[in-house]
Formats: structure tokens, sequence, C-alpha cells
């Protein structure tokens, strides 16, 4: 794949860049100075950003192959840095931990294995995967800035976890098919 100068610099990739640079803000606001609103309100801009250069992308058709790897590996660096922050404060986060690394290193070896066995891939995010990321992203931020009962943070991780494995299912079932397509 070769990379235009144009592609590099397109406004969506440019989010894409931001939300990447805005992780280390994250993790110093909400383990270090422990500043729990902050660090909400800059996960909050990170996934506006998100949900921006998407449409972005979309309207303006400014979607590129790079930013088709760009955009999920800002997700995937973000969703991984929420939940262990989490995971400092909450020992339920264990279970969004493991979710989630599990989906993503088997999403990652099918894709792999598609792309090398048959040289085909999946064409973008489905709506199934934009859906577990905005619930997410909602339910973090809120767990980020909120002090909230016991039952309320149980009730969002599992949510969370809830999305995280339909999605997880739901990938697996398209790499299936995209696999069976191509026998």
């Amino acid at each position: 794949m070769v990379i235009r100068k144009k592609e590099f610099l397109s406004i969506p990739n440019i989010l894409s860049y931001i939300r990447i640079m805005l992780i280390p803000l994250i993790v110093y606001f909400y383990l270090f100075a422990e500043n729990y609103t902050v660090a909400a309100i800059i996960a909050a801009v990170s996934g506006l950003t998100d949900l921006a250069d998407g449409f972005i992308a979309r309207r303006f058709n400014m979607i590129t192959d790079f930013g088709k790897f760009i955009d999920p590996v800002a997700d995937k660096l973000t969703q991984c840095t929420l939940i262990l922050c989490l995971l400092s404060r909450y020992d339920i986060m264990w279970m969004l931990v493991i979710i989630f690394f599990v989906k993503e290193i088997s999403m990652a070896l099918a894709g792999l294995f598609s792309v090398c066995k048959n040289n085909k891939k999946l064409d973008g995010a489905k709506w199934f995967g934009k859906v577990s990321t905005v619930v997410q992203f909602v339910s973090m931020t809120a767990l980020f800035a909120f002090e909230m009962s016991l039952s309320a943070v149980n009730f969002l991780i599992t949510l969370c976890a809830v999305f995280m494995l339909l999605a997880f299912v739901l990938y697996i079932k398209e790499y299936i098919n995209l696999n069976k397509e191509s026998k």
C-alpha cells in the first residue's frame, strides 16, 4: 500500500491522529492527576472526533485505504486505554479486559486468515461494531465522569460486555461467510 501525502493529511485521518494523541492525556488525568472529570471530557472529545472523522470521510468522499487502517487503530487504542484506566477503579473490568483482548486478537487472526488464504477482507466496519463502539464510549465516559452505585457500575460494564460479545459473534459470522464465498 502506497500512502500519498494527500491521504495521510486528510481531515478524517488527522482526527484519528488527534484521538491517538489524546490517549496519554486520558491516562494522565485519570490515573495520575485523578481528575476524572477532565479525563471524561477528553474521552468525550475523543469519541466526538471519531464520529466526526467518519462523517467527514463519507460526506466529502475522503475515504482512504490508510484511513481504513488508522481509524480502527485509533478506536482500539482508545477503547483499550479506557478499559485499562477503569480497571484501576473497578475490579469487574477484568471481564471487559478479557473479552476485549480475546475479541480483538481473534478478529485480527480471522482477518489475517481471510486475506492470506482467500485474498478477501471485510469491507469496513459493520453496524453492530459501530453500535458496540458507541455503547462502550458512552458507558465508559459515564464511568469516568460520575460516581455511581455498584449496581449502576455493574450494569454499564455488563452492557459493554454484552455488546462486545454480540459484535464479536456477528463479526466471526461475517468472516465465516466471507471465507465460504471464496470456496
